[in-house]
Order: C-alpha cells, then structure tokens, then sequence
C-alpha cells in the first residue's frame, strides 16, 4: 500500500502546510534528503496545546500535541515533494523538544506522540532516529516542536 493510500485509509486529516513564522523555509530537499524545519503545535493557523509539560499538561496530552507536530511534519513533506508522500523511503530522524519543568523527565514518552504517528502511517519506514529533550521555553509558548528529516527517491 502506498503511503498516500495508508494515510487515507486511517481517515487522518492533515492541516495545511503552515508558513514559516521567521527567516527560514519549511522545508529543503538535498540529494535524497528531505529536511522539515521544527513544526509546532498549530492545526489551520489555530495553535493548540499551549503549556509546560510538568505543569500545564499530562504526559497524554503531550503525546497529542506531538502527534499534531507529526502532521504538520507529514503535511509539510507531502507538500514538498508535489502533493504525494510515495517518494518517502523512510523517516531517517525526528527531533523533539519538550516545553517542561526543570524536574520534568518523561520527555521521551511525550515526543512518542510523533514517533507513533511515523510509524502508523509509514509502516516499517517510519521507524526512525530520535532526540527528546526539554526546553525552557518554545515558540508562541506551544508545549512540543518536532523537526525531522525523510530519504526521498
């Protein structure tokens, strides 16, 4: 099954592809790689889960905010490679920062919430690489910022 068709048939919707909020592009395709700057918490221009992990928010709500961080991802790579995610090969890597307490240390099962989503929609090529660290403080005071980087055909 393509990956077009999987995300399909799992019925999840993907928001549009945000623009870039500073000096910087959403994504840059080199040689085979596809690099997605950090996408944020934010569905159709509306920026959701907003909080410190450690203290605004659960373990599970994180986990929901980096699967949103996920789709922009997903949203961002189809958009860049002309509409269709069948060039993706595999994910390669996906970095999470965490908007946490100081004492706050679960950062990797929060940014499973991205990890997770890589994996059902890409199937084995969504198994990937990864960073989850903590952060004292994100853009526009979202909870979760996950960048990645794809090897494309």
């Amino acid at each position: 099954m393509s990956h077009d068709a999987r995300l399909a048939a799992l019925k999840i919707e993907l928001p549009n592809p945000a623009a870039p909020a500073a000096n910087y592009v959403p994504t840059v395709i080199a040689g085979n790689l596809l690099f997605v700057a950090g996408q944020i918490t934010i569905f159709n221009g509306e920026v959701r889960y907003l909080g410190k992990l450690g203290a605004d928010m659960d373990i599970e709500t994180g986990k929901q905010a980096a699967r949103l961080c996920g789709l922009n991802i997903i949203a961002q790579a189809r958009h860049a490679l002309g509409g269709s995610l069948d060039r993706v090969k595999r994910v390669a890597k996906l970095g999470g920062f965490v908007n946490c307490t100081p004492d706050f240390i679960d950062h990797p099962q929060v940014v499973n919430g991205a990890s997770d989503l890589m994996v059902e929609v890409f199937g084995d090529a969504g198994k990937h690489a990864r960073f989850a660290v903590g952060a004292v403080s994100l853009p526009r005071g979202v909870s979760v910022e996950v960048d990645a980087i794809f090897e494309i055909a």
